[in-house]
């Protein structure tokens, strides 16, 4: 008998507003739809009285449901509710964030009436698992196995918190990937043809809620990212907001009321400016039109694209400088650029354009990959490489990634030593001598960090370990060798030995200030399973609500046949009519009732229906 094949890997691009999913099928990768017929899925979770929603229909109900809807997960995973990003986040998110075990910031909702808390690790999870979902129901097979996409220049703790959100997913995680490199991927087959000998892109990646940007070189087969930067705290969410504010200070103007602490107000006021800054992309002007915005008083504006770009102007020009500090690092001039590639559905915004073209003195944009597809589509590439699937242009793809920021240790005087420099080729390992600080020191701390200010406290903290038991010695005459190791997911490990006494001890770096410990994950992972369980269970107790109330719908049509009435008795028509009435205040009393329950009232009704209309069916 041949032996059970294995379900095909896919490559997820787990964006900060929107997701897609992406398998190699028939020599070709596949963006796979989901059940609405979108190629991409808001990452967004609702949670409401009765249910748990996730995708288009929480983006639909958002308006109606602000503060137990949830999106921007990936502006917290793997950081710490002290960051200044999350702080300046809460000010505009219509839910509540509270400070959680070790810092770590928790969202609160109302879930069917009772008060829960999530971490961004298990929002983040909800959405990979809808992806899987699309992508089982495509493939009909349960899919283990995925390449995940980050920002190029997520650090460490970023990575690790969307690993995790991974394992609760019921994903094996293959590689995660760098957005611009999964875009390149997507440029490199689109173009393979005409690629002769190197070919030097920038690929300019602007979404949703993040920015990078990659310098690579790309042969036939190969692909070598030289440069990454960006800033993973910049894209279309904060254009949205910035028009927000626009909007709820001229409603102040204009009739003395303040909206900025009505959260209902404020995902309206969102909700109509995403779809005003998406028009102006290719209008000059558009109007948002809101009925009772709030105290009865409807709202009318007009915003132009010039008070559009006027209110971003900051923004872009932060994505201009990156540009200029990646060609600065990898000291190239403007000319060996010789494509500039669009990626992120924010690149369709006319001033960015236009800007990135003036930089690069008028050279034409390249548009010739789906800006919202392409990072789903690379990590479908690369899904089907790892997995031995693909044809022999995908077998033979080889990648060269960078790691985006230094790494280090604090060493006296809180200066942080650099091991391994930004923009070093991974995997990588590279090594140092430490010595002792002062006489008889019996152990060292090393605290490891990640960033590029001179200060240690200034970078980014990952973790901590000791290296205990040393020989007692004068000030600097002991020493202990350290590793540093980033693997090709751009997460670091790092081990320290003394030479003499052969004592060692080593860490993956793990962030442990507001990393999830392996029983949270369990826990959530069982969560996990029951949440989708309870969204089975609510499926089918609609599905038998909804056919229950058909039936009661066809038997009122038939009571009322002025045929039938004629042919039947008045008693029997009496209990037929008080039947209906009885089942249509049953159904609007027990909406919430167990699917047993209402499967044993339809049997009911089909007893009584079919011993007086039986004949007329």
């Amino acid at each position: 008998m041949a032996g059970r094949r294995e379900p095909p890997a896919i490559g997820i691009d787990l964006g900060t507003t929107y997701s897609c999913v992406g398998v190699w099928q028939h020599e070709r990768v596949e963006i796979i739809a989901n059940e609405q017929g979108n190629r991409t899925t808001p990452s967004c979770v609702a949670f409401t009285d009765t249910e748990r929603l996730i995708g288009d229909a929480a983006k639909n109900q958002a308006a109606m449901n602000p503060t137990n809807t949830i999106f921007d997960a990936k502006r917290l995973i793997g950081r710490r509710y002290g960051d200044a990003t999350v702080l300046s986040d809460m000010k505009v998110w219509p839910f509540k964030i509270v400070q959680g075990q070790g810092g770590k910031p928790m969202i609160v909702v109302t879930y069917k009436g009772v008060e829960k808390q999530f971490a961004a690790e298990e929002i983040s999870s909800m959405v990979l698992s809808k992806m899987k979902e699309v992508a089982n129901a495509y493939l009909n097979t349960d899919v283990k196995a995925a390449v995940i996409t980050v920002p190029a220049y997520f650090d460490d703790s970023q990575r690790q918190a969307t690993k995790d959100a991974a394992t609760v997913a019921g994903l094996c995680v293959l590689r995660l990937l760098n957005e611009p490199t999964a875009a390149a991927i997507a440029y490199g087959l689109d173009q393979k043809a005409s690629i002769i000998g190197e070919v030097n892109v920038l690929i300019f990646d602007l979404g949703g809620g993040t920015f990078d940007v990659s310098l690579l070189t790309i042969e036939k087969e190969s692909i070598k990212v030289k440069v990454a930067g960006g800033d993973t705290h910049l894209g279309g969410e904060d254009f949205d907001n910035r028009m927000v504010e626009y909007f709820v200070a001229e409603f102040n103007r204009k009739y003395r009321k303040d909206i900025s602490m009505n959260p209902r107000a404020l995902g309206r006021l969102r909700v109509a400016s995403e779809r005003a800054k998406r028009i102006l992309s290719s209008t000059t002007q558009t109007f948002i039109e809101i009925d009772c915005l709030y105290d009865g008083i409807d709202f009318s504006s007009k915003i132009t694209r010039a008070k559009f770009e006027e209110l971003n102007m900051d923004f872009f020009n932060k994505c201009m400088e990156a540009v200029a500090r990646c060609l600065e690092d990898a000291k190239w001039e403007k000319s060996r650029v010789d494509e500039v590639v669009l990626v992120g559905g924010s690149t369709r915004i006319p001033k960015v354009q236009r800007m990135l073209q003036d930089f690069f003195d008028g050279k034409e944009l390249c548009k010739k990959i789906n800006p919202d597809e392409a990072v789903a589509y690379g990590a479908a590439v690369l899904a089907a490489n790892m997995s031995g699937k693909g044809n022999q242009m995908v077998k033979d793809l080889m990648l060269v990634d960078v790691t985006p920021l230094s790494l280090g240790i604090d060493v006296l005087g809180d200066l942080m030593s650099v091991m391994i420099p930004r923009n070093t080729i991974i995997p990588v390992t590279k090594e140092g001598n430490f010595e002792t600080s002062f006489d008889n020191q019996s152990s060292i701390l090393f605290k490891v960090y990640q960033g590029e200010r001179s200060r240690s406290i200034d970078n980014n903290f990952l973790g901590e370990f000791r290296l205990s038991n040393l020989p007692l010695a004068p000030r600097g005459v002991t020493k202990a060798n350290v590793r540093f190791s980033i693997d090709a997911n751009g997460i670091l490990e790092v081990s320290a030995k003394q030479p003499i006494t052969g004592q060692s001890n080593s860490i993956t770096i793990t962030n442990d200030i507001g990393r999830l410990t392996k029983e949270e994950i369990e826990k959530m992972f069982e969560d996990a399973e029951k949440y989708k369980y309870d969204d089975e269970e609510f499926k089918k107790k609609a599905e038998a609500y909804n056919a229950l109330e058909y039936y009661v719908y066809v038997m009122k049509t038939k009571a009322n046949d002025p045929n039938i009435r004629k042919r039947v008795g008045s008693e029997d028509l009496k209990k037929m009519d008080d039947v209906v009435e009885d089942a249509m205040q049953w159904l609007e009393i027990n909406k919430l009732a167990d699917t047993d329950v209402i499967a044993k009232k339809k049997k009911e009704l089909e007893k009584v229906s079919n011993s007086i209309l039986g004949w007329f069916t």
